[in-house]
């Protein structure tokens, strides 16, 4: 990709974003998914595709650190169990039962170990609320929704490159699955990553009063953002928590006082720049990205991963909120499905099976082309019926 490749998708993604104002019946992402689908039969595109290296470089921790220090600290404080057994316990029975699911309905289809049924599971776990949830905040009366939905996409965003990177190696050395061993792996990657998020975040709230320029505190806002990444990427722990933590801890160090109401002001102004910036190329890239699979052979395989992944999901939601009392007054079996339903899988996924390709080479094509049209059905179906559904089920509440 060249700068004129890079400076036409940031046209484009600007005139969708300034047209698509509301975001409602057609989310932005699933529009520059569809133009980047139909950009890819153009000449000039043909040698233009999303990377490993361009994520993890340049995208991932942007995104990441924006939304982990825009989640309200009040938030986290309302929600923070739900979130954290969703983003951890939901995380691990997601991937269990959606493998075996995968694994089961392979047998209709094509050849398929159990192990890589899991590696499947692993990449779709995540979720991505990218516009859902300012969706859900605007169809929606209640914030508590939204606020788990945002919270658990932050926390399994960590959690599930951890239980990948556990997999993959299984996979890749033909090992059996050793609990001690992966219980070990989780707990070093995960703490390991969540204590260099919580310095580097610690840090910052307290380095911002070594000037008074905001442009300077900004730029140290991108160093703690990448800084974190790489470095816990450098040692072998997640770079993905290290920058989720730092973001969430700064977040919460603003929270303590009135005093950074200026400063937050001008970070937002730059990094909501930032993030539809980030977001146009993404999006577009995966839609010239998924052209290339619009001819795959197993879409039925396919769209039965996609279904199971909606019916595992509102299974292991019904099981962790249903069955705590405290929660089951709180969150009824309709916002379970609302829950499930705003559960799209996006950029991380992405960022998965791209890894995911990038460490097994061309040998597993299949894998990447079942995870890559399960993720664009998720975000064309999922993004485009949020609101309508929000809407539906709102008129049934006043109609009762």
């Amino acid at each position: 990709m060249n700068e004129y490749h890079l400076l036409l998708l940031l046209a484009i993604g600007y005139l969708v974003f300034a047209i698509d104002k509301k975001q409602t019946y057609f989310p932005v992402p699933v529009v520059l998914v569809i133009i980047g689908i139909l950009l890819s039969v153009i000449p000039f595109f043909y040698d233009v595709m999303i990377t490993k290296e361009m994520l993890f470089t340049f995208f991932l921790p942007a995104l990441l650190f924006i939304s982990a220090y825009q989640f309200s600290s009040k938030a986290w404080q309302r929600s923070k169990y739900i979130i954290i057994t969703l983003g951890t316990i939901g995380l691990f029975l997601t991937v269990g039962l959606l493998g075996i699911f995968i694994y089961t309905v392979a047998n209709w289809f094509v050849p398929l170990s159990l192990l890589a049924a899991l590696l499947i599971a692993a990449v779709l776990a995540p979720t991505d609320p990218v516009s859902v949830v300012a969706i859900l905040k605007q169809a929606s009366r209640d914030e508590e929704i939204s606020e788990i939905v945002e919270g658990e996409s932050m926390l399994n965003d960590g959690t599930s490159i951890v239980v990948l990177g556990v997999l993959l190696q299984m996979y890749t050395q033909n090992t059996g699955f050793n609990f001690i061993e992966f219980v070990n792996e989780f707990l070093l990657v995960s703490f390991g990553g969540a204590a260099i998020g919580i310095l580097f975040g610690w840090i910052m709230s307290k380095a911002i009063y070594y000037t008074d320029h905001w442009q300077y505190q900004v730029m140290l806002s991108i160093i703690v953002a990448y800084g974190s990444f790489y470095l816990g990427e450098l040692i072998g722990v997640s770079g993905v928590l290290s920058t989720i933590t730092a973001g969430m801890m700064l977040s919460y160090e603003f929270g303590k006082t009135i005093e950074e109401k200026e400063f937050r002001r001008q970070l937002d102004g730059f990094w909501g720049i930032v993030e539809p910036t980030i977001l146009s190329i993404i999006f577009l890239l995966i839609g010239i990205q998924a052209a290339t699979y619009l001819t795959f052979s197993e879409w039925l395989f396919a769209i039965a991963i996609f279904i199971g992944t909606l019916l595992v999901r509102f299974i292991v939601i019904i099981i962790i909120t249903q069955l705590q009392p405290t929660w089951k007054k709180t969150i009824s079996v309709k916002d379970c499905g609302i829950i499930t339903w705003a559960g799209i899988k996006g950029t991380m996924s992405i960022a998965l099976v791209l890894g995911l390709k990038a460490t097994l080479g061309n040998d597993e094509m299949l894998l990447f082309a079942l995870i890559f049209v399960t993720i664009l059905l998720s975000l064309v179906v999922q993004s485009a019926g949020v609101y309508p559904m929000m809407k539906k089920l709102q008129q049934k509440e006043k109609r009762v």
